[in-house]
C-alpha cells in the first residue's frame, strides 16, 4: 500500500470560500449548507483570512453584530498559518499541533489551493500515531488555555 507523502495528496481542493464583500449571515448559511465550520476568506485566489464557527459566535453575535455585518468584522486575519502543497504530511501535523489548529490552508504561489483538516491526517494513511499525536497536542494545548484570557 502506498504511503502518502505530501500535503497535496491529502488536501481537500473543493473549498467553500467567501470574500470581504460577503456578510456574516452569508458565511453562516454556507457553513450550514456545506456542514462545515471553517471558511477561508479570499481576494481572487489569495487567502486573506479565515472564519470559523467560533469566530461567528465570539466576534459576531456575542459582540451584537447583525447578520449584515461585513466578513472583516469577524475573520481571523492576523497572520494565518498556512502550508505549501509540497510539504510533508508530518510537517502539516507538526504545524497544526504547534498552532493549536484543526484546519490548515494550503497556499502555493500566494494562491489558496486546498485545506488540510486534522481528520485528513488521520484518515489518509498518514500513520495513526502521527495523527493521534497531532490531535492530542492540539487538544492538550486547548485544555491548558481554557479559562485563561488571551
Amino acid at each position: 500500500m502506498k504511503t502518502v507523502q505530501t500535503v497535496k495528496e491529502i488536501m481537500e481542493t473543493d473549498i467553500v470560500t467567501v470574500t470581504t464583500k460577503d456578510n456574516i449571515y452569508e458565511v453562516a448559511v454556507k457553513m450550514k449548507q456545506h456542514n462545515i465550520g471553517f471558511v477561508p476568506v479570499v481576494e481572487g485566489k489569495q487567502l486573506i483570512g479565515v472564519i470559523t464557527d467560533r469566530d461567528l459566535v465570539i466576534r459576531g453575535y456575542a459582540e451584537k453584530n447583525s447578520g449584515s455585518a461585513p466578513v472583516n468584522d469577524v475573520m481571523s486575519d492576523q497572520t494565518v498559518v498556512t502550508i505549501s502543497s509540497d510539504k510533508s504530511i508530518d510537517e502539516a501535523a507538526k504545524i497544526m499541533a504547534k498552532n493549536q489548529i484543526r484546519r490548515l490552508p494550503v497556499v502555493d504561489n500566494n494562491e489558496l489551493v486546498g485545506v488540510v483538516a486534522i481528520g485528513d491526517l488521520a484518515v489518509r494513511e498518514m500513520t495513526e500515531d502521527e495523527a493521534g499525536k497531532a490531535l492530542s497536542d492540539i487538544s492538550e494545548k486547548r485544555r491548558d488555555t481554557i479559562g485563561t484570557t488571551r
